[in-house]
């Protein structure tokens, strides 16, 4: 259940109830795709760096080390011993990322995997049926992401076959959450908002999938290439037609400058791997901007990686210091830097949220949105 607390303009200060714990919005969920941050943090550092969501993968899950594997343990919140929220994308976003390894028809997806190259069948059914063995909070519909540019005939149809699987994911989770052996009875079910960079085809299918009255509501297939100012173009179209009482999710974004720009038309959740991604290879988020630290300027730097962050990583170590790990290839500097990149985001939520209540948010995007975007 989602309830909006304060707007300034559009922006949404909120709270996300849920049997795993309430989320306070707008918020970011820190991305474990096989159940855990790649940079080597498990779930007990993620209370440490102020994660609400955790984010796993049902194609990754489902390949390995199975999803009947992971529901005989428990379900996804025993296994990986995360116990608040936890999201399952849908394995739609695998129809658009593994498209030289997959065939799209009616009934649903035929891929082969990309770990052995045996091959498997997704439709909504059975990416429902999976993601009610992880037992997580909540479950993505499964949709088909398109590339960008698209051709309009085959986005419109697109849009019109994920509207269908949605109507069937429904129904299925329906059927899971009435059996007695589900791990999550109250499993929460997302849809999902696509149509390229098509206003109109955009503007439709919001509308259609508004009249099914799900948990919550997601934008799909952005921020896979297209210019931001597309994006920005397609959640201010969107935005006036998502129920205003469910809560708002914009998928794999992104920036801290995108999600202050999605936060301030009117977008609620965010996810992305690009900050742990960059972390491991150096690329670091400040309060000044973006640092490089294999740079040979901080060969003999003794600040902190950001002097104005209170993360457990900038308390104790020095730029030089993590510079050392990363030329010495240390797997320490990817966890250092990993845990510092997603602390920053974690905090970046906070001081929105902050921001929000205070009736500051304005000045807050004016300062920062572009400010920790630029590379130093």
């Amino acid at each position: 259940m989602y309830n909006l607390i304060k707007k300034e303009g559009n922006a949404r200060r909120g709270e996300f109830v849920t049997v795993h714990g309430t989320v306070q919005t707008p918020a970011f969920m820190n991305v474990a795709t096989c159940g855990a941050i790649k940079g080597a943090l498990s779930a007990v550092d993620l209370k440490e760096i102020g994660c609400q969501v955790m984010l796993s993968n049902t194609y990754h899950l489902h390949v390995r080390p199975g999803d009947d594997l992971v529901r005989d343990m428990g379900g996804l919140h025993k296994f990986s011993v995360w116990n608040g929220p936890i999201l399952t994308d849908s394995g739609g976003f695998q129809v658009f990322s593994l498209s030289s390894l997959r065939k799209i028809q009616e009934e649903g997806v035929c891929f082969q995997s990309h770990v052995d190259g045996r091959h498997i069948f997704m439709g909504p059914e059975e990416s429902m049926r999976i993601q009610s063995n992880l037992g997580s909070t909540i479950a993505m519909a499964f949709d088909e992401c398109v590339e960008n540019p698209a051709k309009y005939e085959y986005s419109k149809q697109s849009c019109e076959r994920t509207t269908r699987w949605l109507i069937r994911c429904k129904e299925e989770m329906k059927r899971l959450n009435s059996l007695p052996e589900t791990i999550n009875k109250n499993q929460l079910l997302f849809g999902i908002n696509q149509g390229c960079t098509f206003d109109d085809l955009r503007v439709e299918h919001m509308k259609e999938i508004a009249k099914l009255d799900l948990d919550g509501y997601a934008i799909g297939g952005l921020a896979v290439g297209e210019p931001k100012e597309d994006m920005y173009r397609i959640i201010s179209a969107v935005e006036p037609h998502m129920p205003a009482d469910k809560i708002r999710y914009l998928m794999g974004v992104g920036t801290p400058g995108n999600i202050i720009e999605a936060v301030y038309r009117g977008v609620d959740l965010f996810d992305c791997v690009m900050p742990s991604r960059n972390a491991r290879h150096g690329h670091l988020f400040t309060k000044q901007g973006i640092i490089n630290l294999n740079n040979k300027k901080y060969e003999r730097d003794s600040l902190p990686i950001d002097p104005e962050c209170n993360c457990p990583v900038c308390r104790s170590f020095s730029r030089s210091y993590i510079r050392h790990l990363f030329k010495s290839k240390e797997m320490l500097a990817m966890r250092l830097c990993v845990m510092h990149n997603l602390y920053f985001y974690n905090m970046l939520m906070q001081e929105i949220r902050d921001a929000i209540d205070n009736g500051t948010f304005e000045e807050y995007r004016a300062k920062y949105v572009n400010l920790l975007d630029t590379r130093i």
